[in-house]
């Protein structure tokens, strides 16, 4: 039921997220750039798991549509600091609006309670599988688990065979 949904959900993202004319992974590295303005090419390539070429070639297409700017690093001038533009920062408003519609239209059957149930609990999944918050799997090497979703894992654990349900 898990694989039905996700590649349901995943393939209604795209559809939506295509009318934007942008595609998940072009979203993923819009949000990996806003949540962290100022890294280079090669720390996201290595944050989002995916060959550094192909990211120097969404990196072309989004400044080419004037949604990221590459700057210079003035401490190693090989690197390139990536930041949002003014255009690239109303961009990920719209992506937001099409995102809370998106889990809305799923979501749909589910009231308010259900709802944050199930987030709590495909929270507690996901750590205890090492996804890393607001990462794609498909962006990330899902063999590298950093120190503190290691702890956070373990605990999640513990819970769950301590059959302590509440929130953590």
């Amino acid at each position: 039921m898990l694989t039905q949904l996700g590649t349901h959900a995943q393939q209604r993202f795209a559809e939506h997220i295509g009318k934007l004319k942008l595609t998940p992974p072009q979203v993923g590295l819009l949000r990996a750039i806003a949540t962290e303005p100022g890294r280079s090419q090669q720390q996201l390539a290595s944050f989002l798991g995916t060959p550094p070429t192909r990211l120097v070639a969404m990196v072309d297409e989004l400044e080419r549509r004037d949604l990221v700017l590459r700057k210079r690093n003035p401490d190693d001038r090989r690197l390139y600091a990536l930041h949002l533009t003014a255009a690239g920062k109303r961009m990920m408003g719209r992506i937001a609006e099409v995102g809370t519609a998106h889990e809305d239209a799923i979501l749909d059957g589910l009231s308010a309670a259900e709802r944050q149930r199930l987030h709590e609990l495909l929270a507690r999944i996901a750590v205890t599988q090492g996804l890393a918050a607001d990462v794609h799997p498909g962006y990330r090497d899902l063999a590298t688990v950093t120190p503190s979703r290691d702890a956070s894992r373990d605990a999640a654990r513990a819970t769950s065979a301590s059959g302590d349900t509440r929130r953590r």
